[in-house]
Formats: C-alpha cells, structure tokens, sequence
C-alpha cells in the first residue's frame, strides 16, 4: 500500500470531527482544561494533511518499518550485527588484559624487570647497596628524609630564572 493508495482528506477530516466530538464531552465533564486539549489534539490530523507534513510522516513510517523488516529478515544482516558484537567483545577483553598486565607491571620487583627496576620517581639513579666486608650481607640503606618545609630546591630554580 503506498501514500497514493488511502482518501487521507476523508480519514483526516472524520478523525479531526470525532475528536471534536470528544473534546466536547471532555469539558462537559471534565471541565475547560480537558476540553481544550481534546480540541487541540483533535486538529492535528487535519492540520498534517493540509500542511503536506503527513506524507512527510508516511515516508518516515514507511522507512523504518522498511529498516526494521530488513533487518529481521536479512541473514548479511544478523552477520554485520555478529561481527559488530564480536568487535566490541575484543576490544573489552584486550583492555582488560591490557589493564591487567599494566598493574602486573606496576607490582613486579626489580629481579622480574618490571617497573620497580626503573629508576626512581624522584630523578635520583639507584645505587647498588655496599657489601659488609666480614659478613658478605648487604648494609642498611641510608634513606634520606625528604623535608616538607624544604623549598631550597624551588628557591634555586627561581634565582636562576631571576624570579625572586
């Protein structure tokens, strides 16, 4: 059935008088307000035939249902929407195991080679710990405190760029 097919002046005018019908009986018994809005909604049948908006609707009508029995019966389809899914599913699962190795990468000591082999955030190199002569074990390590009222480093850098 296309546009061309239906008497829309008919159709469109005897939906517009019987929701005027209704429109009546709705401010009789409901009052103004429900009145007014049944008219309201009753004009737009006749208003979209008369401004041509209806073929306009049609044609949007008849392109989805188009799309949608196109989808559910189209085999190319469901194998477009398959191969989609599967995209999706790979991209979730690379990100996971991504994700999964990065933080391996961030827990691993320096013997596995991971990031905490790296030098340190603070710029300084790592040093090898000096061996005990007597005992051959490894001394304590001397760490150094960073002070939190130390700006002696931020001071230097702004004499050098003659802001005082």
């Amino acid at each position: 059935m296309t546009y061309n097919d239906i008497a829309w002046l008919p159709l469109c005018a005897g939906l517009t008088a019987v929701g005027i019908g209704l429109g009546y009986l709705a401010f009789r018994r409901r009052g103004v307000t429900a009145g007014l809005r049944a008219t309201a909604w009753s004009l737009l049948p006749l208003a979209a035939y008369l401004t041509g908006a209806l073929q306009t609707l049609w044609n949007i009508g008849a392109a989805v249902v188009g799309f949608v029995t196109g989808l559910v019966l189209s085999p190319a389809v469901w194998a477009g929407v398959v191969l989609a899914g599967l995209s999706a599913l790979l991209f979730v699962v690379s990100g996971t195991l991504r994700g999964r190795a990065l933080s391996r990468a961030r827990t691993a000591g320096p013997e596995q080679g991971g990031a905490a082999a790296a030098p340190e955030r603070s710029g300084a190199p790592r040093t090898a710990t000096p061996k005990t002569g007597q005992t051959g074990k490894t001394a304590p390590r001397q760490v150094e405190q960073p002070a939190a009222d130390d700006f002696s480093d931020i001071e230097d850098i702004l004499k050098r760029r003659g802001i005082s």
